[in-house]
Formats: C-alpha cells, structure tokens, sequence
C-alpha cells in the first residue's frame, strides 16, 4: 500500500513511450501518489502505478512523438490535431501546478517548457529528467553534419533556450556523465546518477531456455514505432540466412500488426508466442517477453531507440538499418551510432548485409568485445530514478 498522499502532490509531465516509462517507474520508486500529464500518446505505462491520476487531453500523434523527423512527419501531426491539444495540454499543466508540491519533467523542451509554467503557476521547484540528449550526439559531427541534421539541432545538443530554461530548475538530471558536465559548465544544477534506460530494462518475464537450442541468440528488436512494419519483414529475411543462430524477436504490438515477407506466414501459439515461416525459417516473435530476450542475446538486430540503448548497455552488439519512418530514419541511425559508437553497427537496408554484419560479429570475438566495452562504457549502469525520487521526497516534505 501507498502512504497517504500529500496535500499538495506531484505533477509530473512526460513527452514519449520511453518517457512515459520512465516517470512511470520513477512513481514507483516515489511510493506516494502523483498527477501525470502525458504529451504524446495515452500513458499507457502509468495505468499499472498505484495512486496516479491523469490530466489532461491526450493525442496518438502519427510521428509517434517524432515530428520534427521529417516534413511527412509534422505535417500527418498537424492534419491529426497537434497545436489544439498542445493548447489543451497547457492550459492543464498550469491549472495542476496551482495545486502541486512540486513538478517533475521526464522529456525534451517541449516537456520543459510546459512544467516550467506549470512549477510557475504553482511557485514550486521543478525537477527535470532529460533523457533524449547526449554529449556523444555532437561527437564528429562538424558544420556539414549540423547542416545536414537541421531538423534535430535541438536533439543533437541542448538550444540556448532550453538551457535557459534548465537554469531554473531546482535539479537537472542527464543520461550520461559526459552531458552533466556539459550542462554544469553552463550554469545548470547538473547531475548523472546513472543511466535512465537502464532503470527502465524489465526483468526477465519468462524462461526461454528451451526456444534456443543450444545456438547463439540473435535479438530481433523492430521496436515499438511504425517502423516495423518496414523493418520487421527485412529482419526475417536476414534470419533465414543465418541457420547457426537461434532468432527472437521482441515484439510489442499485436499478432494483426505482423509484417510479413512475400511468402511468409504466421502461426500464432498463444497472445504471448508466434512462429513466423518462411525461405525454411521458423522465427519466434514473444510479446511480453522483451527483459528475457534482451538478456539471452548474443547479437542484436534493432530499429528502435531505448531498446537498442538497452541491448547496447548489456554489452550485446546492436546492428541497424535505416527506415522510412516515423523514428529510425538514416538521420536517427546516424545519430544514434555517434552515441553508441562501436556497440552500433550500421549496415544498409539489405538482407544480405544485416546477415553478413551478424555472422561477422559473432565469428570474431575481439570485435564484439569491443562493442560490449563500448555500450556499456556510453550507455552505463542504472540507478538513477531511485536517487531522483528521494529528491522529489524531500521536496514534497517541504510542502505539505
């Protein structure tokens, strides 16, 4: 049971499926109830945290939360409603933060920019989480690679105007040590406590020792953005080339949101396990089951954001494609390998070339040593959330 809440609780405001996870575990840790006001999408992470409550409208943006990723992406949020419900959503998180003992933010400026009228309206602190920018973002980019990356200048390093923003928070918590510093010689109160996504990474959900063989396991992680369906087909076909490895792919939709390769087909089990079949494949796809396959990968084939961190971060060599969209675009891949560095390996969009990169990283043990050293060193050990909410706490205490 939670204790009782305090008089005035927490608003806590988030911008995205990773975020959401985030504040929703971060509320765990809190053990006291809490207001949450999630920007993109429904929250669906906090349905399962005792004492929450959620304000505000919310919005199932086409981009998937990505809307500056491209034209195509802006213009589907536009069409879908995005600057009415903004409107609406700030209009929420000002009237919440009358009434809250303190805010926190899990997100980008955006996010910020909200809890900072809403800690206004209140005259509380703000804590914010900035889980999205990194140091390693601006590592060899250069002026022709910011030329080239416009469209994610405030995502490759923080803007004046969200670090003048973060000035005013009470706390700013970062991903990496080497962001802290950068946000500290700015006059920001900065700190890393540890890595976010690490915090977040589900403990093992189910045994699946007997799924693989005795082989290597190669981690399919098409991830939760519409990419997959792009992405998805292409992993199936890289797996069937690959007869020495036991593929898992991690699957976070429905069995109706599978697609698969010309000729392929799906046998679904039970609504955690299916069998997709093909070219003299048979690939298991486990919903439910992403802390188990992460964990009993050898190698790793991602399209996603956190997840390929988390693989990352284990020390598992993560290789990756671009998409069409909404989320792992060239741009995003380019971006994300600067953070990663070696635990990422990019390939082109090619079966072929998936399969060869994986067969390679698993004949040659020095090379994905490497990568391990690398995911772990850029990505880190976990622990941070436990240490931010002792802070929110003791600032609540403050205000009863």
């Amino acid at each position: 049971m939670f204790p009782s809440s305090p008089a005035r609780p927490l608003l806590l405001l988030s911008n995205g499926t990773a975020e959401d996870l985030i504040g929703a575990r971060l509320l765990s840790h809190l053990g006291r109830g809490a207001q949450v006001l999630p920007l993109v999408g429904e929250g669906r992470a906090y349905a399962g945290v005792p004492g929450v409550t959620r304000l505000g409208p919310t919005l199932r943006l086409p981009s998937g939360g990505f809307p500056f990723g491209s034209a195509a992406n802006l213009w589907a949020d536009l069409r879908a409603g995005l600057l009415g419900t903004t409107l609406g959503q700030v209009q929420a998180a000002r009237a919440a933060g009358r009434g809250a003992g303190a805010v926190a933010v899990v997100g980008d400026a955006h996010a910020l920019t909200l809890g900072t009228l809403a800690a206004r309206a209140g005259g509380v602190p703000l804590v914010h989480v900035q889980p999205l920018l990194s140091a390693h973002y601006a590592e060899g980019l250069g002026l022709r690679g910011a030329l080239r990356e416009l469209n994610a200048l405030g995502a490759n390093l923080p803007l004046p105007s969200e670090l003048a923003l973060a000035r005013r928070a009470h706390a700013v918590y970062l991903r990496d040590a080497a962001t802290a510093r950068l946000y500290a010689a700015r006059g920001v109160r900065a700190h890393w406590a540890g890595s976010f996504a690490m915090d977040v990474l589900p403990a093992p959900e189910r045994d699946l020792s007997g799924l693989t063989g005795g082989r290597p396991v190669l981690a399919l992680l098409p991830g939760s953005r519409e990419d997959h369906r792009e992405s998805l087909p292409l992993m199936l076909r890289a797996a069937a080339r690959l007869p020495e490895v036991t593929p898992l792919v991690a699957w976070a939709h429905g069995w109706e949101g599978v697609t698969l390769p010309p000729g392929w087909r799906l046998r679904p089990e039970d609504d955690r396990t299916a069998w997709a079949q093909g070219e003299g494949a048979s690939v298991v796809l486990l919903r439910g089951a992403f802390g188990a396959a992460a964990r009993a990968a050898d190698v790793a084939v991602g399209t996603a954001g956190t997840a390929n961190e988390q693989l990352a971060g284990l020390g598992v060599p993560v290789v990756a494609f671009p998409t069409g969209g909404p989320q792992f675009t060239p741009g995003f891949l380019r971006r994300q390998g600067r953070l990663l560095g070696e635990a990422l390996r990019p390939v082109p969009a090619d079966p072929e070339a998936v399969a060869g990169e994986v067969r390679a990283l698993l004949r040659d043990g020095q090379r994905r040593a490497r990568a391990a050293l690398a995911g772990m060193t850029r990505v880190g050990p976990g622990g941070a959330l436990p240490v931010i909410a002792a802070e929110l706490r003791a600032l609540l205490a403050q205000r009863p």
